[in-house]
């Protein structure tokens, strides 16, 4: 039986993914490649949507595709691959750029949020049409599955209309994919701010970064923000920062946040702050260690990405043949 695929990728725009990334994607990345013929990308050219270092950019995508593979993305099982080693991509985002309307795409709400913080003189067009790239992410590869987070349920939908559109006016072409709405037990706060989801904007001193030494996660996690109660209980809405921590526990260890809550009962913040460092650096540091060890032999890093990338290639070409006969260009000849 042929197992149907499944696409997705992050950006390349920090020196490390964090525990969020960690815990609420890449964990589902590496269970869903046995269940699903999987593509993941780090999308370099979704990250060119806002100014970018050069040299910056090229290391962080390095780095980001290293931490993928310590994570656990076999490259036997799924194809490892850079965005931009694809050409297809930008090829079939232009196709859906002209079946795309323009208001179609300013009511998209993370263009609006950042034009609206930027302003609209310092938004790019690449910034406006970037969910259209983010279809042609998808749709190249015939996924039935995109897992995706909350905030990104609003261009999924606009994808699944782009294919229906497609589709309608030039014959079946493009598998109508669904969303995977990741586990929210899976949603990791910052350490300083629980009520907002970790993240590399936040506070540096909130966020747990998978290439950080120990030393330095060890003192992030002793001084996160609890409270005055005193009591290890969930309770999101008035104990966030506790939740927060036992949250991340249960998402490393497996274990349910009521059996934590029975385990802690009688001890202080103090023994669940221990604990949770003990479980975080059980997860991180052999992903750490992997990583550096890839970033230290760039020859076998880009030997996997390579492999990746042809089979990327394999696929998306396929589908771009597909659309292009269809919507009436001249094939060029090889």
């Amino acid at each position: 039986m042929t197992k149907p695929n499944l696409l997705s990728g992050m950006q390349p725009s920090a020196g490390s993914l964090h525990l969020g990334n960690y815990l609420g994607a890449l964990v589902n990345w590496t269970k869903m490649q046995d269940d699903y013929n999987a593509f993941y990308c780090v999308v370099d050219l979704h990250a060119i949507t806002v100014p970018q270092e050069p040299a910056q950019l090229r290391q962080n995508t390095r780095i980001t595709a290293a931490q993928y593979l310590a994570a656990g993305i076999n490259e036997n099982k799924s194809a490892l691959f850079v965005q931009s080693h694809v050409p297809a991509h930008a090829q079939l985002a232009w196709v859906l750029m002209t079946l795309t309307g323009f208001g179609e795409a300013g009511r998209m709400t993370q263009f609006k949020d950042k034009s609206q913080k930027a302003g609209a003189d310092a938004a790019s067009v690449g910034l406006f049409t970037y969910p259209v790239l983010q279809a042609a992410d998808i749709l190249l590869y015939q996924p039935k599955a995109v897992p995706v987070g909350e905030d990104q349920r609003q261009h999924l939908e606009l994808t699944r209309d782009l294919a229906n559109r497609f589709n309608s006016r030039f014959g079946e072409t493009f598998v109508i994919p669904e969303a995977v709405i990741l586990k929210e037990t899976a949603k990791i706060y910052d350490l300083q701010n629980p009520e907002a989801k970790m993240s590399k904007s936040g506070d540096p001193k909130g966020l747990v970064n998978i290439m950080d030494e120990s030393s330095l996660i060890a003192k992030k996690i002793k001084s996160a923000v609890t409270d005055l109660d005193g009591v290890v209980r969930f309770d999101r809405e008035n104990k966030p920062g506790v939740s927060n921590l036992l949250g991340i526990h249960s998402a490393i260890s497996g274990q349910s946040v009521e059996s934590l809550t029975a385990h802690f009962e009688g001890q202080g913040y103090g023994a669940l702050k221990t604990e949770v460092l003990e479980v975080v650096l059980g997860a991180i540091e052999p992903i750490r260690d992997r990583a550096n060890e890839l970033l230290a032999d760039p020859a076998e890093l880009d030997r996997l990405l390579a492999k990746g990338a042809a089979k990327a290639n394999e696929q998306a070409e396929k589908t771009l043949g597909i659309v292009y006969d269809r919507i009436g260009f001249i094939p060029a000849r090889r």
